[in-house]
C-alpha cells in the first residue's frame, strides 16, 4: 500500500486519537466477533474480519475500503480468528466446533480439524509459528501443531468456558480468562499456564466477581490488562505472581455482557476500548483518565484496534456487522 510505506523504515509518530471516518464497511450480515491487522508490515492494509454470519472476510482497510476476499468454509458463527505471522494464511474457529487454516490467496484450507468443543478463543504461539492454543466451551485448552493437525498439550481446568487467551512475552507462559466466577469465590477468572508442562503457575490472579472477556498485553512494559464486566479494565503486572495494580482502574466505558476487546496503542501511551453503547474510550495509560471518546457505532462496539504502523489510524466494528477505519 502506498500509504503505509513512508511510514515503514521511520520511527513510530506519537499516536493521535483519531477523530474522522475515513471507510464505513458493511457487508457481514451478523455480528462482527473479531477484526485483526495483518502482521507483516507490507501487508498491513490488509485486515480480516470474522462474523456471526459464518464467513471471515480479508479488507483493503487503508486505501479502498473494499472486501477482497470471503472465507465461508465454517457452517455456524466464527467466533475467532488470527492472521499466520506471514501473513499469508487465515486460522478460524466457530461455533461448528471446526478449526480451519486457509491460504488466503488461494481460499484452500491447509488445514482443517473437527475439535471436541466450541471454539471462542484462539491464539499463535508469539515464536512457534505452527502452534497454536484454542480454547471454547469445555474445561480444557488445547494446543496444536499444523504440521501434524494434532493436538499437543491439553490444560486442564475446573470451568465450563475460556473466553481469551494471551500469552506472555517469549511464549513460555500463557493466560486464559474464563467464566468461572461464583458466589463465594473469584478463583480461576484468570489462570497462567507454563506453556511447555501444562502445569498451572496459578489461579489466584483476579479476585473481583466478574468475568474478563478479553485480555491484552503492553508493547513495551511487562504489564497486560483485563477487560471486566464490572464496566473497567484492571491492571496487572505480566511477571509472576501477576499481582493486580489497585491503584489504576480504567473505568467509564461500558461492557454488558459483551465480549468487548481492548488494546494498547503501537506505542504504549494509549489504551483503547470499545463501549456496549457503541462508543470507543481512549484512556490515558499511565493517568487512566479518559482522553476522548468517539461515538462510532449505533450497536455495541465490540472492537477498537490501533493499525500497527499508521498510528494514527484506528479500526473498530460493532454487533451490527458493521466495521469503521478512522483517521
Amino acid at each position: 500500500s502506498e500509504l503505509i510505506k513512508p511510514y515503514l523504515g521511520s520511527k513510530y509518530k506519537l499516536t493521535e486519537v483519531p477523530k474522522s471516518l475515513v471507510f464505513h464497511m458493511s457487508k457481514h450480515s451478523g455480528p462482527v466477533n473479531e477484526i485483526q491487522w495483518c502482521p507483516v508490515q507490507e501487508q498491513s492494509h490488509l485486515l480480516l474480519s470474522a462474523s456471526m454470519d459464518r464467513t471471515v472476510k480479508v479488507w483493503d482497510a487503508v486505501d479502498t475500503g473494499c472486501c477482497l476476499k470471503t472465507y465461508s468454509g465454517h457452517s455456524c458463527a466464527v467466533r475467532a480468528a488470527q492472521w499466520s505471522s506471514c501473513g499469508r494464511r487465515i486460522l478460524s474457529g466457530g461455533f461448528d466446533s471446526m478449526l480451519h487454516l486457509t491460504d488466503t490467496e488461494t481460499g484452500k484450507q491447509i488445514f482443517s480439524s473437527k475439535n471436541e468443543f466450541r471454539i471462542s478463543a484462539l491464539k499463535f504461539h508469539p515464536t512457534e509459528s505452527n502452534i497454536f492454543i484454542c480454547g471454547g466451551f469445555s474445561p480444557e485448552v488445547k494446543a496444536w501443531d499444523i504440521r501434524t493437525s494434532k493436538v499437543l498439550r491439553v490444560y486442564k481446568a475446573a470451568v465450563q468456558q475460556t473466553l481469551d487467551i494471551l500469552f506472555l512475552p517469549e511464549g513460555r507462559e500463557f493466560l486464559t480468562s474464563t467464566d468461572a466466577v461464583s458466589r463465594d469465590s473469584a478463583d480461576r477468572t484468570i489462570i497462567a499456564w507454563d506453556f511447555q508442562s501444562a502445569a498451572k503457575i496459578s489461579n489466584q490472579i483476579f479476585h473481583e466477581r466478574y468475568t474478563c472477556p478479553s485480555l491484552t498485553l503492553h508493547p513495551k512494559e511487562s504489564v497486560f490488562v483485563a477487560q471486566t464486566n464490572g464496566n473497567y479494565m484492571a491492571l496487572f503486572s505480566a511477571q509472576r505472581p501477576y499481582r493486580i495494580n489497585k491503584k489504576k482502574r480504567y473505568e467509564g466505558h461500558k461492557v454488558e455482557g459483551f465480549a468487548v476487546d481492548c488494546e494498547f496503542s503501537p506505542d504504549g501511551t494509549l489504551l483503547v476500548t470499545g463501549s456496549s453503547d457503541g462508543k470507543v474510550f481512549f484512556y490515558n495509560y499511565h493517568t487512566a483518565r479518559i482522553i476522548r471518546t468517539l461515538s462510532a457505532h449505533k450497536e455495541a462496539c465490540v472492537s477498537a484496534i490501533f493499525h500497527p504502523v499508521l498510528p494514527s489510524l484506528l479500526a473498530t466494528c460493532d454487533w451490527a456487522g458493521e466495521i469503521k477505519i478512522w483517521q
